[in-house]
């Protein structure tokens, strides 16, 4: 249909969303962002957002609230809060609060919740306030993880195999129940479907009824 662009993939998935009455499909490549046409693919507009050296992973989603677009990448990039005006971009906010390696953040009620800092390095789990970047609080060791939000909790899978259940709570961080259930090293996202919850290792596929 067509084709648009021409660099160094990355591992973020593409967004849909209706801005303002206007259809775009965001990626974020390994430059930065990009808003296309997903009808003609034309380009809308980029905003420069990479790391500082090539041996680097760009893969968080872009999240998309309202006419607001977050992107977050690792190995000293940041964040950055862009506000889409037709085919042009203007930044809200950048900051280092927010350095999301592998994982995209969960947003819920005006804040964002996810793991910032390097897989090496032992990320921390933060919670940050979309509007302004201040950082609400932070849970130091936490680690990679992947996260969803169900019924106003957040439900994660860490890296090394720890299923936590915590609360979107952006004024404490506040963990309701924890246990160990995969061999390390667990990287693909969690998914939840009619009650129940599906976590997978290099080696083993687990499913819970979470109902119960």
């Amino acid at each position: 249909m067509w084709k648009a662009k021409c660099e160094p993939a990355s591992y973020s998935s593409p967004v849909v969303a209706t801005i303002n009455g206007t259809r775009h499909v965001f990626f974020f490549t390994m430059s930065g962002l990009v808003s296309l046409d997903p009808q003609t693919g034309d380009i809308r507009f980029r905003k420069p957002w990479r790391p500082r050296i090539r041996a680097s992973v760009t893969a968080a989603t872009p999240l998309v609230v309202k006419d607001q677009v977050f992107i977050s990448a690792s190995y000293g990039t940041g964040a950055v809060l862009l506000r889409v005006r037709d085919n042009d971009v203007e930044e809200i906010w950048k900051s280092e609060v927010m350095s999301n390696h592998y994982n995209t953040c969960i947003y819920k009620n005006g804040f964002l919740y996810g793991c910032d800092g390097r897989q090496e390095e032992g990320p921390r789990l933060r919670c940050v306030e979309l509007a302004t970047g201040k950082v609400r609080w932070t849970k130091e060791g936490f680690g990679c993880a992947n996260m969803i939000l169900a019924e106003g909790r957040l439900i994660t899978l860490s890296e090394n195999g720890d299923l936590v259940l915590l609360e979107a709570n952006p004024d404490e961080y506040k963990e309701s129940a924890r246990i160990h259930v995969l061999d390390k090293v667990c990287r693909a996202p969690l998914a939840l479907a009619n009650g129940r919850l599906y976590a997978r290792n290099d080696t083993k596929l687990i499913c819970w009824n979470l109902k119960k």
